[in-house]
């Protein structure tokens, strides 16, 4: 006898939806991201779904489309510089689970605690697509638009998208990134309205962090690949977010 189907199972859900949208996307001629990087964007979408429904995949849908579109800005510009994303701004698995590794480990995470751990991972989950969204928006546009480009060690000039470089132009549309992304995800009801101010500070704290590894351990190191450095930023900006809203909570308590 065939099992009834559990139409209402979130993991059913999700299942069903990415499978769609993987569909959609393998189809459609304008390309996001490589083959592999499809599939792996539809085990992201499956965890997240899953775990956090609608709310959690709004995020990530946001960032996803976000961080897209802050890639292509200027393209022409950056090819012609030769700082553009590698594959004309077409995303791989490594830079799937070099953006969202963290949040889905504090996806999974949330399904076995309760508040206000739960509550916290769910935060750290936001803060680290805001962090991630905060980076890719600053370099893209640091390296498209920005005037004055100089290392974050030292301050002095370096040409655009010199490893550890920042620029004015870059850095407040990094900030202005990190909020909207946070704002969307308390419209939504996915964090509190505090939220978004713990989420934008830590996105400053985590980007300025990933600058320095950028100017100082980068070149050192071979294995520490752009998606590593990434993977650490967005911990960075998730453990920041506990940390500050813990800190609060204490004081205010």
């Amino acid at each position: 006898m065939l099992t009834e189907i559990n139409w209402y199972n979130p993991w059913f859900l999700a299942l069903a939806l990415n499978s769609l949208l993987l569909a959609i996307a393998w189809i459609l001629p304008k390309k996001l991201l490589t083959p592999a990087g499809y599939i792996h964007a539809w085990v992201l979408g499956v965890i997240v779904w899953a775990t956090l429904g609608w709310r959690g995949y709004s995020v990530v849908m946001f960032y996803f489309l976000a961080g897209s579109l802050m890639t292509r800005l200027g393209m022409k510009q950056k090819e012609a510089k030769g700082i553009a994303e590698k594959r004309s701004g077409m995303r791989g698995p490594e830079n799937v689970w070099g953006s969202a590794l963290t949040a889905a480990i504090c996806a999974i995470l949330s399904l076995f605690f309760a508040s206000p751990v739960k509550e916290l991972l769910i935060l750290a989950y936001a803060a680290s697509f805001a962090t991630k969204l905060s980076d890719t928006t600053a370099s893209e546009i640091g390296k498209a638009y920005g005037k004055h480009t100089f290392l974050v060690t030292t301050l002095k000039p370096v040409p655009q998208g010199t490893e550890g470089a920042v620029s004015w132009e870059g850095t407040i549309a990094g900030v202005v990134a990190s909020l909207v992304i946070a704002i969307v995800a308390w419209v939504i009801g996915l964090i509190e309205p505090i939220g978004i101010v713990w989420c934008a500070i830590a996105a400053f704290i985590a980007t300025t962090i990933e600058s320095l590894i950028g100017a100082t351990l980068q070149p050192k190191f071979a294995w520490l690949t752009n998606e590593i450095v990434n993977f650490i930023n967005t911990i960075i900006g998730a453990i920041a977010a506990i940390g500050l809203a813990v800190v609060y909570a204490y004081t205010i308590g």
